[in-house]
């Protein structure tokens, strides 16, 4: 079966965060896509230490690089999304599709700069209200959207 929805974490750092998205992306009908170089090994060893039991059902892919992910999924660029703090749209106002990436960049430095010149029109961010708060847990956000882009995608 298709997809529901792609959720794309770019050098993701922390496990917990991807193993969380896992779970998410496995509960929603989703794949996980992890973009290297990862800040963690993904072997058997190491998942299993930390609990990821279901790890082996979630629909995952890896690429080396960003440009082979664009080379091997093909993706209409209008089904590219990336999050970032700095984004003017909220993703409120965002109409999402079947199949639709959700691009999430590393827990420590966001997306690469190339991708705001590349991507301007694409990028979409949670609401932050207060000053005091620099940024989003990485798999708390993408969880988030990933739950409006299902509620849009399946009409549930």
């Amino acid at each position: 079966m298709k997809p529901v929805f792609h959720l794309v974490l770019v050098q993701p750092e922390i496990p917990g965060n991807t193993g969380s998205l896992g779970r998410t992306a496995l509960a929603l009908g989703a794949r996980l896509i992890l973009i290297h170089p990862l800040g963690f090994s993904l072997d058997e060893k190491s998942v299993r230490r930390a609990g990821l039991d279901y790890w082996k059902y979630v629909d995952l892919i890896e690429y080396q690089s960003f440009e082979e992910f664009l080379e091997h999924e093909k993706p209409d660029p209008q089904a590219l999304s990336f999050f970032s703090k700095n984004a003017p749209k909220t993703y409120f106002k965002q109409s999402f599709q079947h199949g639709h990436y959700l691009v999430f960049g590393s827990e420590s430095k966001g997306l690469p700069m190339s991708f705001f010149k590349d991507y301007p029109e694409q990028f979409l961010s949670l609401p932050i209200l207060s000053p005091e708060v620099r940024s989003l847990n990485l798999s708390n956000a993408a969880t988030a959207v990933a739950y409006e882009v299902f509620r849009q995608v399946t009409g549930q």
